[in-house]
This record gives C-alpha cells, structure tokens and sequence, in this order.
C-alpha cells in the first residue's frame, strides 16, 4: 500500500521595512526566476504575484525538500539576482 499526501505552502516575501520597491517593470522576470528555483527543486507552483512591497508563492513540495531550505534559498538566490541585474535601485536586500 501507498499513501498520498499533498500540502500546499503560501509563501510570502517582503521587502525590508515594506518599503515599496518592486516595481512593475522588473516584477515579471523577478517572477520567472523564482519559479525557475522551484521547477529545479522539482516543486509544483500554482501561482506567483505580488506588488510593490510583497510577493506571495502557491506552491507544493516533494517530500525530499524542506521548506525552510526552499525558502531560504528563494531568498538567498533572488536577492542576488536582484542585485546582480539591478532590477529594483531602491532594493536592499
């Protein structure tokens, strides 16, 4: 016998103080990245948003990762993508 079980995280970044820095032009390729680490981490993502102060990731995990790992290399990997591409000026990771 095998059993199935599925739980779905929403995982919500901010920016620091909420400051409003991501702005909309850049939002979208932040996005893409994003959901490339998940797609390599062989994570189910079912939407990806946010505005200028936030984003919120609908995801689901294998069970061979752990969450505090994905976030903390969602965060680890954006910023620097962030910095390294200068998308957002205001931004300060």
């Amino acid at each position: 016998m095998s059993t199935y079980t599925q739980i779905l995280y929403q995982i919500v970044f901010s920016t620091k103080d909420r400051t409003t820095t991501l702005t909309k032009p850049h939002r979208s390729e932040l996005f893409k990245y994003m959901s490339g680490i998940l797609e390599n981490k062989k994570c189910h993502l079912y939407q990806i948003n946010g505005v200028e102060d936030h984003i919120h990731i609908l995801t689901h995990l294998r069970p061979s990762v752990a969450l505090a790992d994905l976030v903390k290399d969602i965060k680890l990997a954006s910023t620097k993508f962030i910095k390294e591409k200068g998308l957002f000026p205001q931004f300060s990771g």
